[in-house]
């Protein structure tokens, strides 16, 4: 495992054990409506989906494998051995993409959200995401981890205060998805990386942070 993933790695479990602290996440999942028991399970969900990634398609590599990938960790080497050299496979992280395309499903068809406030707020992330989101080669797409969150805080109670809190989650991570991730796999190729994960690596960090943060400002 790269330098740069254990340290996304340890951020990540240093901003939860945080949050868990302070009683933000039981804040924020309360405001979408969830009990103590339902949030936990969202939760433990989406970290352990995360080491989960569903392979989706295959697309044209751009020179050679970064070094970083001479020494893959053990549970993708596996994986790795049926990419072809010069080849890169997409795939769908469980935790990072699944997880919160189901959950903010499930917002959407509980909450009193329009349809046109929806497209508009996760239109405005998305940009906003692709936008500030670069190619880190080895690794994947990084972007500014808190770029996202305030985005669509912002978004949502501008366009629906009523229900800003499902607003910003859906907003805040799909946008993610869709302008870190989607919107980039024509840079996936040029990333030296055998293996692209939408939701995964550098980007599940900023999906999931982006959801906790956004409820609590929104």
């Amino acid at each position: 495992m790269n330098p740069l993933t254990l340290l996304v790695g340890a951020f990540l479990l240093a901003f939860l054990f945080a949050l868990v602290q302070v009683g933000a996440l039981t804040i924020a999942f309360g405001k979408l409506g969830l009990s103590g028991g339902s949030a936990m399970l969202l939760l433990f969900t989406s970290l352990i989906g995360s080491g989960v990634n569903l392979p989706l398609f295959t697309l044209d590599a751009e020179g050679e494998r970064d070094p970083r990938w001479r020494r893959p960790p053990p549970w993708m080497k596996g994986m790795l051995r049926e990419i072809p050299e010069g080849k890169v496979l997409v795939a769908m992280n469980v935790g990072g993409g699944l997880v919160p395309l189901a959950f903010s499903v499930y917002l959407l068809s509980r909450s009193a959200l329009a349809p046109l406030p929806v497209l508009v707020a996760v239109a405005i992330q998305a940009l906003v995401c692709y936008l500030f989101s670069r190619p880190v080669r080895g690794v994947g797409i990084g972007m500014p981890v808190f770029i996202a969150p305030i985005t669509a805080a912002i978004t949502a109670v501008a366009l629906q205060p009523d229900a800003s809190a499902p607003l910003a989650y859906i907003c805040g991570t799909l946008g993610v998805l869709i302008g870190a991730d989607i919107l980039r796999l024509r840079d996936v190729g040029r990333l030296g990386a055998p293996v692209a994960s939408i939701g995964g690596a550098g980007t599940f960090d900023g999906v999931f942070i982006t959801g906790i943060v956004a409820v609590l400002l929104a």
